[in-house]
């Protein structure tokens, strides 16, 4: 017993050894368009660090990132699952119809529901996350909640 704890002992031992443990690298700020990117000599990545001009062929401040979210593919079945009962198909409770984006753009009794680009500034949001919406039956997953706040952060389009 005692040789099987000693050669365990001496085998965890070498294995330690033989893997080594790094100091963790701090991780660099990002640069800008503007920027130039620096990397230490002394850092040891298989990553290529794209240059000035590489970044400024992809990334273009005048022109806005193509919207990921659709209106009409990711965004109306959730409301038709969740909200139009309420909301436009059975009732138009507080003035809002859900059913189509000409309507949910115009809004309620007390207005705006949503603010385009600003999925912070928007009603619609603010009662999905207190849970205060839907009223009836299960609340919306995390995950469409999020698709909802994309959508409106890329400008609520009618796509």
């Amino acid at each position: 017993m005692n040789k099987t704890l000693i050669f365990s002992l001496i085998f965890l031992t070498v294995i330690a050894t033989a893997c080594g443990v790094q100091a963790a690298q701090p991780s660099p700020l990002p640069a800008t368009a503007t920027e130039a990117v620096i990397v230490p000599a002394a850092t040891n990545t298989s990553v290529p660090v794209p240059t000035e001009a590489q970044v400024s062929q992809t990334e273009s401040p005048t022109q806005p990132a193509a919207p990921t979210v659709s209106f009409a593919n990711d965004i109306l079945p959730i409301f038709n699952n969740s909200c139009n009962k309420c909301h436009g198909v059975e009732q138009v409770k507080e003035g809002l119809d859900m059913r189509t984006y000409e309507t949910l753009m115009a809004g309620s009794f007390n207005g705006s529901v949503i603010t385009p680009g600003s999925a912070n500034d928007s009603f619609l949001v603010e009662q999905i996350i207190k849970g205060e919406m839907p009223k009836r039956g299960q609340k919306l997953l995390p995950a469409q909640i999020q698709l909802i706040i994309d959508w409106i952060n890329a400008g609520a389009l009618n796509n």
